[in-house]
């Protein structure tokens, strides 16, 4: 299949930790698929954060989602929590931290990131999302909202 082709995957996952490794395994797969394996390292890494943000912060099931459209990849987690996301607290330098740095990897990583509300057949909850492009970016354009 082209690199050009859109294509949208979804995968469901329990509210497990090992689900962050699944999710993790599955998107180097299906990228490596693609043809984008140039982009494997950082998608997972931010893949990563978003869904174990989700499994650990909600106590309802996850899922990842994964577009490819127009030379864009956007990855996202959903969770049924619809709380907005803790805003990116600045990395802690010489701290030696395993939590609370999730957003702010995406932020210093993706080329945009945000959070939309969802309610779909009386379900609630929130989508958090990250995009990388292919293309060399004219500087920073992130954002978040």
């Amino acid at each position: 299949m082209p690199e050009n082709d859109p294509w949208e995957y979804s995968l469901y996952i329990p509210n497990d930790p090992r689900a962050v490794t699944v999710c993790r395994r599955t998107l180097r797969l299906i990228l490596t698929m693609h043809g984008l394996i140039r982009l494997v390292d950082v998608a997972e890494l931010l893949a990563t954060e978003l869904v174990s943000s989700a499994v650990r912060h909600t106590k309802g099931p996850a899922a990842l989602r994964v577009r490819w459209a127009a030379g864009v990849l956007r990855s996202g987690a959903w969770d049924a929590d619809p709380s907005p996301p803790e805003p990116p607290r600045p990395f802690d330098r010489g701290v030696d931290r395993e939590d609370g740095r999730g957003l702010a990897m995406v932020r210093a990583c993706a080329d945009v990131w945000g959070w939309q509300p969802l309610a779909r057949e009386g379900n609630r909850g929130k989508y958090v999302w990250c995009e990388l492009g292919t293309a060399p970016a004219a500087g920073p354009a992130r954002r978040a909202g």
